[in-house]
């Protein structure tokens, strides 16, 4: 194939090139611009741009009439020429090519696979085919490979200016294939009074109603930014309706930019903004090593502004995120959003060429909230009915996701290595998902509900969820959350509790190495904990230092109807407001200095080698009554109930039975 009219465009390039050097040079060398090399020196493979013809065309465009159909299968050089056509002419491709000139329409259609960047069209006219392919050998406006900051520069705005061209066309989807070139996006371009620096502004804008989709040979780069540069994208959804941006890779800057002395892990750049998107759908996207993060999703405005635009129906499925800084997602205003299908991979984790940023989290979401002087909630943004579901996470620094500031999140059906946290939310489940500690993690929490009992914490759940291998499975400092039906294995604490009121902890099988359900030197409130199956490597049940504060003493806890499988204890000591009753205890039940302890209608206590039921220390208003204690089948210095109470009139003991065996 013969692309002549490119050769001699290339070679007239060359010329002025080679009249000019000292001055480009002298340019160069005194804005000291950098130049980037890609991670090899192999050229972009060149794309085949379906142009066989190397015959010059025997016709020219004058005396057309209107509504004529011009099939091109020749080289129709224009010589620099403005022609303005005849209504509604009709431009066919057909192995040629048009080029070095000015089409002006009035109606009619064009080709496509005619379209260069020699070749401006004006006036109106439509495409022959809504799905545009781009061949980037074909828009030498549009420079792939190394370059410098002002060439990545132009590059953003001719390839955005050529998106938007072809939706003007009537395109709707915009097709790459083997294309690779550096953007600059950190810069200003804005000629107004407002000077100011917006990310989504000055990132590659994909027009409403369109597909940008992207082959795995396509990489958008972000051209490396100076060390204080605190934001950019390379791609952005800014305002628009109905978008897709499919396959691709678009990759960051993390490892080639400069970092400032001071930085705290907050500069650089993301690979996405979606900034008051509508509809939008980012599907099997490869986002790879961004210095401040992958995705952001936010709005125009706050809430209570009148110019504020929400961004609402995103999906964010089958898409890669790779060794990204900071975070992968991170978002602060939206609501209807699906992250459906990811995989994020070292996520925050440190590289050789930066360190992993601040955050942390494979997803955050984090609105933004203040109070005004009388003590009100404002929300400035709010982040609600969000499904993540069916993702992989792999290895990131903190964790999978932060449910920190949000409403209606469900985290669903996830594989995860690392763990997941809720704080300031309501409506927010973590449910069905199969926790397996990698090394890293085993030594934290798979789970932490948190929320420092605002009242904006409510109707939260943790269910459903296999937790394999960690330190710590569910750890609760929160109010009004229901935890139930998880299976927590292979860890040292299945369950901990500290400061948590009105709470339901039910039908959970745990199986670890040392306490099923442990809360120390805490405070519980108006919380239950039933039916639950516990084997223990140490202690069934540890509670310590309970409720025994001046505010905390008329707290109460109930703990029924559950199994405890193993020779081991229940263990309560310095507490006060417990309710232990209808339980089966394999083992036996400690009950040191304590007040307001009831311990009745326990079906059955099974001890081994310790008492059934051991009182010692003092206490004040206990009542042990109507348990079913076997004899204890160890040593005979073991008794079903053992009163060693330094108050022993303060303990009500009566209807409970002791079986032999």
């Amino acid at each position: 194939m013969k692309k002549l009219p490119y050769f001699l465009l290339l070679v007239f390039a060359i010329s002025i090139f080679a009249c000019s050097t000292e001055n480009i040079e002298e340019a160069i060398s005194e804005e000291e611009e950098e130049v980037i090399e890609d991670e090899d020196d192999t050229p972009p493979e060149e794309e085949d741009d379906g142009i066989v013809s190397d015959t010059p065309c025997d016709f020219d465009l004058s005396g057309l009439a209107a509504n004529s159909t011009v099939t091109i299968n020749c080289l129709l050089d224009l010589e620099g020429a403005t022609i303005t056509l005849p209504p509604n002419t009709t431009f066919d491709f057909d192995g040629g090519d048009i080029f070095n000139g000015t089409l002006i329409f009035s109606g009619g259609i064009i080709d496509g696979r005619l379209l260069n960047s020699s070749l401006k069209t004006e006036g109106n006219v439509s495409l022959k085919d809504p799905v545009f392919k781009f061949n980037a050998t074909r828009w030498e406006n549009i420079v792939q490979g190394q370059t410098n900051s002002d060439i990545a520069l132009k590059n953003t705005a001719e390839f955005e200016d050529l998106m938007f061209q072809i939706k003007e066309m009537g395109g709707t989807t915009f097709e790459t294939n083997v294309f690779d070139a550096f953007f600059e996006t950190t810069k200003v371009t804005s000629t107004t009074a407002d000077q100011n620096f917006y990310a989504s502004v000055e990132g590659i804008n994909v027009p409403s109603n369109f597909h940008l989709k992207m082959s795995d040979n396509t990489k958008l780069r972000q051209f490396p930014a100076g060390s204080r540069i605190e934001n950019g994208t390379v791609i952005a959804v800014r305002d628009a309706d109905n978008v897709t941006i499919s396959g691709g890779n678009i990759i960051g800057d993390r490892n080639d930019r400069e970092y400032a002395p001071d930085d705290v892990g907050l500069y650089g750049t993301h690979l996405m903004h979606i900034h008051s998107g509508r509809n939008v759908t980012v599907d099997g996207v490869n986002f790879v090593e961004g210095s401040k993060g992958a995705l952001t999703i936010y709005s125009i405005g706050f809430r209570f502004d009148p110019d504020y635009i929400p961004t609402y129906g995103v999906k964010v499925i089958n898409c890669s995120f790779t060794n990204i800084r900071r975070m992968g997602i991170a978002l602060t205003d939206g609501n209807d959003i699906l992250i459906e299908g990811n995989t994020f991979t070292n996520v925050g984790q440190p590289m050789a060429g930066s360190d992993g940023g601040e955050v942390g989290y494979a997803i955050n979401i984090e609105a933004f909230r203040s109070r005004d002087a009388n003590g009100n909630l404002l929300e400035h943004e709010r982040a609600f009915d969000i499904l993540i579901t069916r993702n992989t996470e792999i290895n990131s620094r903190v964790g999978f996701t932060a449910a920190t500031i949000g409403q209606d999140i469900t985290v669903e059906n996830n594989d995860i290595e690392t763990r997941c946290i809720l704080s300031l939310a309501s409506g927010t489940k973590i449910i069905n998902n199969r926790f397996n500690a990698s090394a890293e993690a085993a030594e934290r929490f798979a789970i932490f509900a948190a929320g420092s009992h605002s009242e904006t914490v409510f109707d939260n759940e943790i269910s459903g969820n296999d937790i394999t291998g960690y330190s710590i499975g569910i750890a609760t400092d929160t109010n009004d959350i229901d935890v139930h039906d998880n299976n927590i294995t292979n860890g040292d604490i299945g369950i901990q509790l500290k400061d948590t009121s009105d709470s339901r902890f039910y039908n959970n099988m745990i199986n670890v190495n040392e306490t099923g359900i442990s809360a120390t030197n805490t405070f519980v409130n108006n919380t239950s904990i039933n039916d639950n199956e516990i084997t223990a490597g140490r202690f069934h049940l540890f509670l310590t230092g309970f409720n025994n504060t001046p505010d905390t003493n008329g707290y109460t806890i109930s703990v029924e109807r559950n199994k405890f499988l193993t020779s081991k204890k229940v263990t309560i000591n310095n507490a006060n407001g417990i309710d232990f009753m209808n339980n089966e205890v394999t083992g036996g039940i400690e009950l040191g200095t304590s007040s307001n302890i009831n311990i009745s209608s326990n079906t059955k206590i099974d001890p081994n080698d310790s008492d059934g039921i051991r009182l010692y220390g003092s206490h004040s208003d206990v009542s042990i009554t109507n348990n079913n204690i076997l004899e204890p089948s160890g040593a005979d210095r073991f008794d079903c109930i053992n009163n060693d109470s330094d108050t022993p009139n303060a303990i009500v003991l009566s209807g409970n039975t002791c079986a032999n065996r």
